[in-house]
């Protein structure tokens, strides 16, 4: 096998530990973007939206960019970030950082709006409740975006550990076999 090739394969322990984090962001993203919802059953914004509510979805929101950015700060500093698939994971983890990092202070619009008093004409209200719709939306949005790039770094992860398969390590039992040049010499 070509000693470069070993070098590039980042350890497969290490490869299904990260892969089963990056799975557990995922859902907690696709899960915090599905769940907090502004909109009431009838499909539209509540006279007296729930401030307290609205603001935790950011606090959340925060809560859960911080774990994605320490994740990729951790794997930015592993040896394994500078391998040919590290290199493509660790990008797919700052898109993360990024789109996660954009989701709070788009709840907390939202919530900072919710908090104004609602306005007497309806085409006031109508802007209001609009700009909650499409804040909170957005957020949702940065969320999933997140968990897609979790899924795209998990999904590379998954791909690497193909070359495990074509390039299994040898076993410590099994001797490496002899360079060529030795066993010409000894005849």
């Amino acid at each position: 096998m070509n000693p470069d090739v070993r070098r590039q394969l980042i350890p497969r322990g290490d490869v299904l530990r990260l892969v089963g984090v990056l799975d557990g962001m995922k859902a907690k993203l696709l899960d915090a973007a599905h769940g907090w919802q502004l909109l009431d059953d009838t499909g539209h914004v509540p006279a007296a939206p729930a401030y307290a509510d609205l603001l935790q979805h950011a606090a959340d929101a925060q809560s859960l960019s911080a774990d994605v950015v320490r994740l990729t700060a951790d794997f930015a500093r592993s040896p394994h970030s500078t391998t040919r698939a590290g290199r493509s994971v660790l990008a797919h983890l700052a898109r993360a950082a990024t789109m996660s990092s954009n989701a709070a202070p788009h709840f907390a619009e939202t919530a900072e709006t919710a908090l104004s008093p609602r306005p007497a004409e309806a085409t006031d209200r109508h802007y209001r409740d609009n700009r909650m719709v499409i804040d909170h939306a957005t957020a949702r949005a940065y969320l999933r975006r997140a968990s897609e790039s979790l899924r795209d770094a998990a999904t590379e992860l998954n791909n690497h550990l193909e070359l495990h398969r074509l390039f299994p390590a040898p076993s410590r039992q099994q001797s490496p076999a002899p360079p060529p040049g030795r066993s010409a010499r000894r005849r």
